[in-house]
């Protein structure tokens, strides 16, 4: 039986690219022991920067795209875009799960010997916080990946993904519930809040975690879990300090730009070039959007031929994580929640004043002024569509929601994922499976 060893191995030798000689002695435990808050920042930017691209590969299952036939690597991504999951073609691309735990080792080396090794100081707990909620974050995709939506009346027998806190040669993979890593997410969560020493980070370095990206990891983190009261409060506060939207009627980028007064953490490329390259946006998608008064259409989306290409990524300057206007949409979806119509329509509205014309404004406050508590949610997920297309939220939009049917053409045959498909919850990697029959 295959361990988590190998995993730990290929980790633990890629700490030696990380650019300190210190990190190529190796101690007599077979491990690579850096020391110095110097050392253990390093340490830290490399599993930010190792973190992986799973919500690219997510994008081509949605209805946000359409994969394209006449590219070269077609056969890379199609499988995906068919919700095959098992038996894949060899040349088929796999969601992560090596780099999932090799970013976790690296996480574990700074929480388990960092805090032991690096002097006392302000640096030593701004890095461990970090580590922290790195490490909440990447159990947090994991879980909405490999295990089933949260839900509290199941979460406890719901199988999710493994947890692995210790630095341990012999441990072996096994499922925990989807219950317990949500507590591990919020356990690791809260040991960060505790320690975080940087309220917000500057431009170009805004990929690590800060207060107020903590704050808005909360607000989505209770959002899936349907805690409403927490999601409202997490989020308000997320606003009180980093609460600027972008004027879509003046400004020339879209919003989930790195630099953009919205950005609250730029870590994950959630639409890379490789993705990109292979795809055309969705007729589901860019009928979504009236064309003539909504400006986001301009931003994100590019006329090719027949098609539309999505140009709100492909380059690192897409990077996106958090951005304020999702509190906004957090907020205002707890609100419905929680029985406050008129406050939850009024919190969208600051959005939307700044996504439309003056014209079309005036024109989505009289449609949105009659809606019920049922419509104004179907609106809210209409809108979430539309704002947040390819930045790596419709497949867990998809799940925690309505879990639809949908439609993908592949080489002229039809696929389908149906409503409440078992294929909203994918499989964990067949070569993760071979190697840990656990799994």
């Amino acid at each position: 039986m295959r361990k988590i060893t190998t995993i730990i191995a290929i980790a633990a030798l890629s700490l030696s690219s990380i650019g300190c000689d210190r990190f190529l002695d190796i101690q007599p435990e077979g491990k690579i022991i850096p020391v110095s808050v110097e050392d253990y920042r390093k340490v830290l930017t490399s599993a930010y920067s190792k973190y992986p691209l799973h919500k690219s590969l997510t994008a081509l299952r949605t209805d946000e795209m359409n994969i394209d036939e006449n590219v070269n690597e077609f056969n890379i991504y199609r499988e995906i875009a068919m919700w095959k999951d098992s038996n894949t073609d060899q040349a088929t691309a796999e969601f992560p799960w090596v780099s999932f735990y090799s970013v976790n080792f690296y996480l574990n080396q700074i929480i388990n010997e960092g805090s032991k090794t690096m002097a006392d100081s302000p640096e030593k707990k701004q890095i461990l916080a970090e580590a922290y909620a790195l490490r909440a974050y990447l159990y947090f995709d994991m879980v909405n990946l490999y295990g089933k939506p949260y839900n509290s009346a199941t979460a406890a027998t719901d199988r999710g993904v493994p947890i692995s806190l210790e630095i341990d040669l012999e441990q072996v993979l096994k499922p925990s519930s989807v219950q317990e890593v949500y507590d591990q997410v919020n356990a690791d969560i809260a040991k960060a809040e505790g320690l975080l020493i940087e309220e917000k980070q500057p431009s170009g370095i805004n990929y690590r975690f800060s207060k107020v990206a903590l704050k808005a990891f909360q607000a989505r983190t209770a959002l899936y879990q349907g805690d409403w009261n927490k999601a409202l409060n997490f989020s308000e506060q997320v606003m009180m300090v980093k609460g600027d939207l972008s004027n879509l009627n003046t400004a020339t980028t879209a919003p989930n730009h790195f630099a953009s007064v919205e950005s609250i953490m730029a870590l994950d490329n959630a639409f890379n070039i490789a993705v990109q390259n292979v795809s055309f946006a969705s007729t589901e998608l860019t009928s979504k959007y009236n064309t003539v008064t909504d400006k986001r259409f301009g931003l994100y989306f590019e006329k090719n031929g027949s098609k539309y290409k999505v140009i709100k990524g492909g380059t690192t300057d897409f990077r996106v994580s958090f951005r304020s206007a999702e509190m906004y949409f957090i907020k205002s979806e707890a609100l419905l929640k929680l029985n406050r119509l008129s406050e939850a329509k009024d919190t969208l509205l600051k959005v939307l004043k700044n996504r439309y014309t003056p014209e079309g404004y005036t024109a989505v406050q009289n449609q949105i002024s009659p809606m019920n508590t049922t419509e104004f949610m179907t609106f809210i997920l209409d809108e979430r569509f539309r704002e947040f297309a390819l930045e790596g939220h419709r497949w867990f939009d998809l799940r925690r929601a309505n879990q639809k049917k949908i439609i993908h053409n592949v080489n002229g045959t039809e696929y389908i994922l149906q409503q409440n498909d078992v294929r909203y919850t994918i499989e964990f990697p067949m070569s993760a499976k071979k190697n840990n029959p656990l799994l």
